[in-house]
Formats: C-alpha cells, sequence, structure tokens
C-alpha cells in the first residue's frame, strides 16, 4: 500500500515532533536533576548500608593519625579507627550522621583524676587508639552540670561503634563529695583512673598554672602555710588538698570496690609512656596498640610527644602549658611540705597496693 505525499510527510513531521518532545523533557529532567544533586539533596538519600561504608572511608584523609595506631593490627579495627576519626570531622561541621554508624552511650571509663598529674597527657594517649572514643573538652557533669541531667550528658559524648569504649576525662572529679555516688547511679560498672603524682611536684605545677593565669598571686610559700612561724600547713588551699590522695580516695571506696580503680603513676608516663599505656589498655581490656613505636622524647619540654603520623609534617606534641618551667620555691618550704604529705602518702601506698616512691 502507498500513501500519498501529504500523507507520510505529515507522519513524518509528527514523529519529528515528537522526537524533539521527547528530548526537551529529558533535558529537563537531566537539569534537574543536576540542580538538586549540586545543592546537596542527592547525598540526603538513603544508601545501602554497604555503600554508605565505602562512601565514608573514601573521604578519610590520607596520612590519618589513627593509621599510625595501627601497627598489625586488623581490618575491621582500622575501620572503626577511621570512621569514628571521620565523626569527628563530621560533627565539627554540623553534618548529620545516620545511626547506623555507632551510637551514643554513657563512657565505660572515666580519668577522674588528679589535677596537674597527667591526665591530658593519658587522653591523647589514649586516644590514638582506634577503639576509643573520648570527650575533648572537659564535661564536669559530675561536679558542676549535674541538674542538667543524663540524657545532656549522653549528648556530649561521642558516637561509637560496636567494641568501641567511650570515655571521658574530668580531674575535678577525684576531690568532688558528690561525684562517686552521681557516677555510681549512673552505672555502678564504670571504671576509673587516676592518674597521681608526687604531690610537692604537682602543688607546685598547680600554683605554676594559677601564676601564669594571675601574675600578682601571692608567693607559693605564704599561700602553703597558714602560720610560717610554726610551719602549719593551710590545707584549705586548694593546691595543697588535691594532694591528700588517700583522703579523696576514702569518698570513692564508699561506692566502687579497688577493682574498679587504675592508677596510673604520673612520674612513669613521662619516662616510660609506653610501659604505663600498656597498663591501662590492659585494664581497659584493650588489645595493646599504643607502644614504645608511638613515642619519642622531647628534650625542650622535657615530656613525651607522639610520633608524627604518615603524611604529617611533624609530630604532635601537647600544649605549650605543658612542660613549662617551675617557678624557684626555697628548699626548707618544699621539705616542710614533703613531711606534711608523707603519712598521707604511706596510707595511699596501701590502700592501692602500690609504692609510688614520692618519700
Amino acid at each position: 500500500m502507498g500513501c500519498s505525499a501529504w500523507t507520510c510527510g505529515f507522519n513524518f513531521g509528527h514523529l519529528k515532533a515528537q522526537s524533539k518532545l521527547s528530548v526537551f523533557f529529558t533535558m529537563i529532567i537531566l537539569f534537574m536533576y543536576l540542580f538538586y544533586c549540586l545543592n546537596g539533596y542527592c547525598d540526603s538519600l538513603p544508601r545501602p548500608v554497604y555503600d554508605q561504608s565505602n562512601h565514608l572511608q573514601n573521604r578519610l584523609p590520607e596520612g590519618h593519625e589513627t593509621e599510625t595506631a595501627l601497627g598489625a593490627y586488623n581490618a575491621s579495627s582500622l575501620v572503626r579507627g577511621r570512621l569514628s576519626r571521620l565523626d569527628d570531622n563530621i560533627q565539627a561541621n554540623n553534618i548529620s550522621i545516620a545511626n547506623n554508624y555507632g551510637s551514643k552511650k554513657f563512657p565505660q571509663a572515666i580519668i577522674i583524676g588528679v589535677k596537674k598529674g597527667g591526665t591530658r597527657a593519658l587522653l591523647e594517649f589514649l586516644r590514638i587508639h582506634p577503639d576509643v572514643r573520648a570527650v575533648g573538652a572537659e564535661p564536669h557533669f559530675f561536679d558542676r552540670f549535674y541538674d542538667k541531667g543524663l540524657e545532656w550528658y549522653r549528648n556530649l559524648m561521642p558516637r561509637t561503634l560496636e567494641g568501641q569504649i567511650t570515655m571521658e576525662k574530668t580531674p575535678s572529679y577525684f576531690i568532688t563529695k558528690e561525684a562517686p555516688r552521681r557516677v555510681f547511679s549512673m552505672d555502678r560498672q564504670t571504671k576509673l583512673i587516676i592518674v597521681v603524682r608526687d604531690p610537692v611536684t604537682r602543688a607546685v605545677s598547680d600554683y605554676t598554672q594559677t601564676l601564669t593565669k594571675s601574675p600578682g598571686l601571692p608567693s607559693f610559700q605564704n599561700l602553703a602555710f597558714r602560720n610560717s612561724t610554726t610551719g602549719l600547713i593551710d590545707t584549705s588551699w586548694s593546691a595543697v588538698r588535691i594532694g591528700i590522695y588517700a583522703k579523696h580516695l576514702e569518698n570513692w571506696l564508699r561506692y566502687f570496690p579497688p577493682s574498679r580503680f587504675l592508677f596510673v603513676s604520673g612520674e612513669r608516663l613521662v619516662t616510660d609512656p609506653a610501659g604505663e599505656m600498656g597498663r591501662v589498655q590492659d585494664f581497659l581490656g584493650l588489645k595493646r596498640v599504643v607502644t614504645d613505636k608511638h613515642f619519642y622524647f622531647n628534650q625542650t619540654k622535657g615530656f613525651p610527644c607522639l610520633k608524627k603520623p604518615e603524611g604529617s609534617s611533624r609530630p604532635r606534641c601537647l600544649g605549650k602549658s605543658k612542660g613549662r618551667p617551675h617557678p624557684q620555691i626555697p628548699a626548707e618550704v618544699l621539705l616542710r611540705l614533703r613531711e606534711f604529705y608523707r603519712p598521707f602518702n604511706l596510707k595511699f601506698y596501701q590502700m592501692t597496693g602500690q609504692d609510688f616512691g614520692w618519700d
């Protein structure tokens, strides 16, 4: 059968118009898709769990510090460590995270003391471990903000995956009367870490820190003695009071058995950081990932630093406030203070079963 020239021309023109319309609508759809993707809407669409995992891992920076802690650690810990560090970066940029990547939990372990004992160093060393997630700032929940409630406290915690532990540090908990009962009410199984240091040296370090903030502060001896003639120590001064470790520990032992405590030597944390970190990792039930290969001794600061991660230009040391020089204190003042602390130290040795060698 044939067709007239007019009919065939009409059919051909009709098909050509349809083709143009199809192309037009296809271009509109593509344009809208590109517009939404460029504005971030595509990222909000749900992905399969395996796809999200790959997506997150691909965004990880090379040479991340977590990789330095791994060594021969297994691949699953590598993923956990990378995702946990990425969580910090994402939260810092106010990007929401799907619940697939962990949940916020109450801390299973808390560094409760002591101020100027080495708590910041311990926390920084622990954060190398891929299975440790810790709050950076001190929450002060159990001493200052308890009235805000437990949910407020939990929301401060970083997200953790299965097999990771949540930690925080607030050294003032150790000397806060209400803190043991409050921590016990949250979780009686909480592991408690106390970093202690020669109380005389600790008091001088405490004074030094305060002096940098208040240059007009009276001399150390004027604050330490209630009566300089008789040599009576002023225990109301916090720099002195904190160092009476046995007294504060008694308060905690009313609620927690000795097995829930680990006492870390602030001195050994400086001279043998890997050895002390081994004890800490064992106490927390972690594999010994943080070892001597992660440390080097900074002669200028007189303090151990973390070796530089792969891809980093320099090693990571603690802040300028760590290892600062102490003011000169008269020898007789230090001797009198050491005599004051001696009986408390001996009692503390008995309570902990450790001789810290301060006397």
